[in-house]
């Protein structure tokens, strides 16, 4: 499982961005380009997604990629079971969800998936921080490591203590140790 800052997060994108934020847009576009980087060198032949603002730049990339199936999951649980589906069939599908999302998939990713050591990709975009308006974000989002690490799942980060240089081998290691 991936977490990382992909496009930012943060203050919903009708909100003005303040001038010290804008500076960093680069760094986010670098860093959705290495995660697209490194998921492309997957080749996946399917992505699972929810809907995800911090996402955007990848899901969008996905969408408009010909030889990819990218859909829709209605909950993350069900994507578990789907990405399963598809694993198990010999296929190659990675999930792109929201940290917020974690809650959700706990006990679809511990009773099945991990019990039966199905290999499984899931890159998870993190929010949060100051500026953060929604208060869901703040309980779940802070717990993301406490809860990933009580339940005994492997994952890693890929955020300003990683290099940018070394996201894209990242994102391609993950997926074959998974």
């Amino acid at each position: 499982m991936a977490a990382d800052g992909v496009d930012g997060g943060g203050a919903p994108a009708s909100e003005p961005t303040p001038a010290a934020v804008q500076a960093t847009a680069p760094a986010a576009d670098a860093r959705s380009a290495a995660i697209i980087a490194g998921l492309e060198a997957i080749q996946p032949r399917y992505v699972l997604m929810l809907p995800s603002g911090t996402l955007r730049s990848i899901l969008e990339h996905f969408l408009q990629a010909s030889d990819v199936q990218t859909f829709p999951v209605p909950r993350e649980e069900e994507g578990i079971g789907i990405l399963s589906g598809l694993v198990l069939a010999g296929q190659r599908a990675v999930m792109l969800i929201q940290d917020n999302g974690i809650g959700n998939l706990i006990t679809a990713l511990a009773t099945f998936p991990q019990a039966y050591h199905v290999p499984m990709l899931i890159v998870v975009s993190r929010r949060g921080g100051l500026g953060e308006p929604n208060s869901i974000i703040h309980m779940v989002s802070g717990r993301i490591e406490a809860l990933l690490e009580a339940a005994g799942f492997r994952y890693f980060q890929l955020d300003g203590r990683t290099p940018i240089e070394a996201w894209t081998s990242t994102v391609v290691r993950a997926h074959e140790y998974a």
